[in-house]
């Protein structure tokens, strides 16, 4: 069998992260992106709650190196701070010409070890239904599905929507107004929008644990890479935010991601989050962009309705999430 060496992530190995990160992720990233990400949290600090769950949070990442010192394999565990008590998260990734030299295997055996360790009661992962061996990996090691994200995407150089548009003006004539975070700048407003994520976030189906606080939230949402005041597009009732809809775009691919879209439980039914999606999609075009992109649970009927039947966006490979229990 082939030597290799597990050994903790330097910064200078971005680049070969980034290579075999794009063999499993349906958009690309980037070295700089991926050390943007790092740079944004602050060292690990675990604790336990007094029953004993494991609580904070910490990001753990390893490489392989073969003979050659190439790296083939790349594996992060992590923890954030909102997390169900007791879980940590995982991905891991081989370089698809050594799946067979047992890189992968060694490679999780150091983060089942890691979570032992630290006493974690519960791993996650998400592996994309397509991917049969990676599937049979986790199977053997006694994960099961527990959620189904379904990946779709609009094609917007052919998209025909027009009639869909009037829902827009459907909603002004109700009294609801729409706006831009870039027109309603500043942090009351951005407290707001976060106070409207979370109440919204909370009823997506397999949401858990509780919710970041704001200061968290704006780094992983509205100050996403490829997040821009002016995509973000807001929905309003008086001044009291209802509806919101965010894009993001892939500098590679020049594609967006239909990143979130939430209306308020007091104002569902009402067509709005077909008026957000209307507006996300003329933001789109008017940017040049070749398709969106996006994610629904399968659990999610009412969401994944607007997305298939009435926007048309076609079905890709999604995501399948697999849980074991430690303990």
């Amino acid at each position: 069998m082939p030597k290799h060496v597990i050994r903790n992530l330097r910064p200078e190995d971005y680049g070969a992260v980034a290579k075999l990160l794009n063999t499993i992720l349906s958009e690309p990233t980037t070295a700089e992106m991926l050390k943007d990400e790092e740079d944004k949290i602050p060292p690990g600090k675990l604790h336990y709650s007094e029953e004993g769950m494991l609580l904070g949070w910490d990001r753990p990442k390893w490489v392989v190196e073969n003979e050659q010192d190439q790296i083939i394999a790349y594996a992060i565990a992590w923890r954030a701070p909102w997390a169900e008590p007791g879980e940590l998260a995982f991905t891991l990734v081989v370089d698809p010409d050594r799946c067979s030299e047992g890189v992968g295997t060694a490679l999780y055996n150091t983060i089942h070890h890691w979570a032992e360790e630290v006493r974690a009661s519960r791993l996650v992962t998400s592996i994309r239904e397509s991917d049969s061996r990676a599937l049979t990996f986790a199977q053997q090691r006694e994960y099961v599905q527990e959620r189904h994200l379904f990946e779709s995407v609009l094609d917007l150089s052919s998209f025909d929507g027009e009639p869909l548009y009037q829902s827009i003006e459907e909603a002004k004539q109700k009294g609801i107004q729409f706006t831009t975070l870039a027109e309603e700048p500043g942090e009351p407003n951005e407290r707001k929008l976060h106070e409207l994520y979370e109440i919204t976030s909370k009823d997506i189906p397999g949401y858990s644990g509780s919710y970041p606080w704001f200061e968290e939230w704006k780094k992983w949402s509205i100050e996403q890479n490829g997040v821009r005041p002016e995509w973000i597009h807001i929905a309003k009732d008086g001044d009291r935010y209802i509806g919101v809809a965010t894009l993001q775009q892939n500098e590679q691919t020049r594609a967006m991601y239909h990143e979130f879209t939430g209306v308020h439980p007091e104002y569902r039914g009402r067509h709005i989050a077909l008026a957000l999606k209307m507006l996300a999609i003329r933001t789109a075009q008017a940017y040049g962009v070749p398709y969106l992109r996006t994610h629904n649970d399968s659990l999610n009927g009412p969401m994944l309705r607007v997305n298939r039947d009435l926007l048309g966006f076609t079905g890709e490979p999604g995501l399948f999430k697999m849980v074991r229990e430690l303990s």
